[in-house]
């Protein structure tokens, strides 16, 4: 886990009907951030199964060499990247909602963007077990602005505000792929023969960015004005290239480790 409380000060505001937090990293502890975020990153880009067979039958050096191959070289996928990895390690210990599948396993190149919803959550409702989702947009940049979160925004509202029938049928393929054929059916089941409902899809819009999000992200969520429950999440780091670098720079070393 990132374990965000530990390196973050949070706060927590209702916006009408919506949800904001933001989390700012402290100076202080920026460590801690590094430490904890390099010990999750492997594991977006390559299943620890993965790891541990490559350990077991070639070595440590050559698994830290496919760790390596895995990771973008350039600034700006690495803060694409790493602000996917927050958002999912957000849900999975903020919310009720799980992240079945870590996409960036599945990249085409490690210096390419992937296409589509950056991440969505599933939940199942105890009393219906109807699947819950929870759309998910997340942007990282040095410096947050307003025509960013348009585009996220926009995003977010692409098929109707519903999560697409392409990224379901993805995550259903990677879930039968690794054995999980339960959530699989399931997904398959609500996507191709109940269909998606509107009241079971909310959307989270999470930032991540060196100057402050608070305003921004406060405007957006009084601006919008549809009918999905919205949640925005805005991490905010002073020096963010210089953090988005030690961090891929701590999980090259701690591969590397004898």
């Amino acid at each position: 886990m990132v374990q965000f409380a530990t390196w973050c000060n949070s706060s927590a505001t209702p916006v009408g009907a919506h949800n904001l937090q933001i989390l700012t990293g402290d100076p202080a502890r920026l460590h801690l951030g590094v430490g904890a975020t390099a010990a999750v990153v492997p594991g977006h880009y390559a299943s620890e199964e993965r790891i541990a067979h490559v350990l077991r039958h070639l070595g440590k050096p050559q698994a830290a060499a496919i760790i390596e191959a895995k990771l973008p070289t350039t600034k700006q996928i690495r803060s694409g990247d790493l602000g996917e990895i927050f958002a999912t390690e957000w849900i999975v210990t903020n919310t009720l909602y799980q992240v079945p599948i870590k996409r960036l396993r599945w990249k085409d190149h490690r210096n390419m963007a992937m296409r589509g919803e950056d991440v969505i959550g599933i939940a199942q409702d105890p009393i219906t077990s109807r699947l819950l989702f929870l759309k998910t947009e997340a942007k990282s940049r040095a410096t947050l602005t307003g025509q960013v979160l348009v585009e996220a925004r926009a995003g977010l509202d692409k098929e109707n505000g519903l999560p697409s029938a392409h990224a379901l049928s993805y995550i259903s393929a990677r879930l039968f792929e690794t054995g999980d054929h339960v959530l699989a059916d399931a997904i398959d089941q609500a996507t191709f023969n109940l269909g998606i409902q509107p009241n079971s899809v909310r959307h989270l819009l999470f930032t991540f960015s060196g100057n402050a999000p608070h305003a921004l992200l406060t405007a957006s969520l009084q601006a919008y004005g549809g009918n999905y429950g919205q949640m925005s999440v805005g991490l905010e780091v002073n020096g963010h290239p210089a953090f988005v670098g030690a961090i891929y720079d701590q999980v090259i070393a701690n591969a590397n480790q004898p």
